[in-house]
């Protein structure tokens, strides 16, 4: 067409988003990682119930439960007990210390309850090896070793989450007040592994051997 430039066809650059508008879209999407976190955990609780009631069950049906050669015995474990079920108030002072933004706080009370999971962990593999019966003994040793041997690998999941909070929190102003979602899923998870614990220690200790 006469008279008319390119420059009439020229199509303008697309403003770019403002500060504003981005951080506004950020926060309409809402954080689900504790819900998903819980929702895992829940689908956990149902294998464990499975295991729970499989327990139950054998030992319903059977005249002798332990089957002979197979008991069990109360001092470490009650001292594994204690150890694992302290740790859940020591972990919850380092959540309360990073709501405070006390990162020095929380990294002190999460190493100690590393430390403790560790000790947990330990003694649970001393228990193994002083026992005098394994996995496939009877059906009583088939159930301890699996159900003890699960929530052992979850409290090792448990120490290494509780790692990686600790790793995570070396960065400059990755964990604060306002910023702290991963630090409360380790300690959920944490509460989780103890509440499992305490059912097991009162199955297969306590009403075992009372």
């Amino acid at each position: 067409m006469q008279g008319s430039t390119i420059d009439e066809y020229q199509v303008s650059p697309s403003p770019e988003p403002s500060a504003e508008v981005t951080v506004a879209a950020h926060e309409e999407h809402p954080d689900y990682r504790v819900l998903g976190l819980i929702v895992f955990l829940a689908s956990e609780s149902l294998m464990f119930g499975g295991m729970f009631a499989s327990y139950l069950i054998y030992r319903g049906v059977s005249a002798t439960w332990p089957p002979e050669g197979t008991e069990v015995e109360l001092l470490l474990p009650t001292i594994n007990t204690i150890i694992l079920v302290s740790s859940s108030f020591v972990i919850h002072k380092g959540d309360v210390a990073i709501k405070k933004n006390n990162l020095s706080g929380m990294r002190l009370w999460y190493i100690i309850t590393a430390v403790m999971g560790v000790i947990f962990l330990g003694g649970q593999v001393y228990e193994y090896l002083s026992l005098g019966y394994g996995l496939t003994t009877n059906v009583f040793a088939n159930c301890f070793y699996l159900m003890t041997g699960f929530h052992g690998l979850h409290v090792t999941i448990g120490v290494l989450l509780i790692l990686g909070v600790l790793w995570r929190s070396r960065r400059p102003g990755h964990y604060g007040e306002t910023k702290h979602v991963g630090i409360e899923m380790a300690e959920i998870y944490w509460h989780f592994v103890d509440i499992i614990w305490i059912i097991l220690f009162t199955l297969l200790y306590i009403l075992t051997l009372f």
